[in-house]
């Protein structure tokens, strides 16, 4: 493949394999979301018990009182309070650690790390503390919840996304991300900002239909305790799969690890980039 190492190898690829990749993956994803479907049920009929969202009974009479005890979300609740002033301090939330003998210069070097991380998580990244709220709400509540740090092409700037677990496809039997041979990312992306990312170079600029959206249960769930009301008509969103995966396109005699973008209404892949150190 020409071109620099970290360049858009979607590019350079017939149709025909970009096809079959696409095809491949999809169905891995779908096979992924399969095996957690136990999982998304429990979680579903958790989310009932959080007694956020009031409700009009017929059952076992017209208007009967349905309760739920808040003691889950004031547990969840309390958790979030207390977490968030141990990792979010008034200073900032990065500290800095010596090994070892600690000379002047050192200590001196280790401060500016301190306030420059700092600088940078609390005013190049506004959204890192609300981020890091809404994780700490949805950690207790669910078990496991990501962060995702970026690059973030259309900003110049390092940023950094909570993604809920509802949202993060894994490998069934997979012990941690290291190990997995594959975890996808499910995003949902306007068409506007789909076409910032194609004219910046970073996916491949091709024409995209109108996306077909998908409602999720997982989806209906959290729309019902926050009182929302998606419409069909008007979500316009493309849902893009961002898969970290394993996989052989014949640079080497094995898989080898790749980040592989794919639109799923369309099934076109718009970023495959190498996933290793050069």
């Amino acid at each position: 493949f020409a071109g620099d190492f970290g360049t858009n190898l979607a590019e350079a690829l017939p149709d025909d394999e970009l096809t079959k990749i696409a095809t491949e993956l999809l169905q891995a994803f779908e096979a992924d979301k399969l095996s957690r479907r136990d999982w998304e049920q429990a979680y579903i009929k958790g989310l009932e018990y959080l007694g956020l969202k009031a409700e009009e009974r017929s059952e076992p009479w017209e208007g009967a009182c349905g309760v739920f005890h808040p003691i889950l979300t004031e547990a969840v609740v309390r958790f979030q309070a207390q977490a968030i002033v141990e990792i979010f301090p008034a200073p900032g939330p990065a500290r800095t650690k010596i090994m070892g003998r600690q000379p002047p210069p050192k200590v001196e070097q280790a401060q500016r790390i301190e306030d420059e991380m700092n600088y940078i998580l609390t005013e190049k990244m506004p959204e890192y503390r609300g981020e890091t709220e809404q994780l700490l709400f949805r950690l207790p509540l669910v078990g496991s919840v990501f962060r995702k740090i970026y690059f973030e092409p259309n900003e110049l700037r390092p940023a950094a996304i909570m993604v809920p677990a509802e949202d993060f496809i894994i490998n069934y039997g997979a012990s941690d991300l290291k190990s997995s041979e594959r975890y996808t990312h499910v995003m949902r992306r306007t068409k506007n900002e789909l076409k910032k990312m194609q004219v910046s170079g970073f996916y491949r600029d091709i024409d995209i239909p109108e996306p077909t959206p998908v409602i999720t249960d997982l989806e209906k769930a959290n729309d019902k305790i926050a009182g929302r009301t998606p419409s069909i008509d008007t979500d316009t969103r493309h849902t893009i799969l961002e898969f970290n995966v394993d996989y052989d396109i014949g640079e080497h005699d094995y898989a080898c690890p790749y980040i592989i973008t794919v639109e799923q209404s369309s099934q076109k892949i718009l970023g495959l980039r190498r996933n290793w150190i050069e």
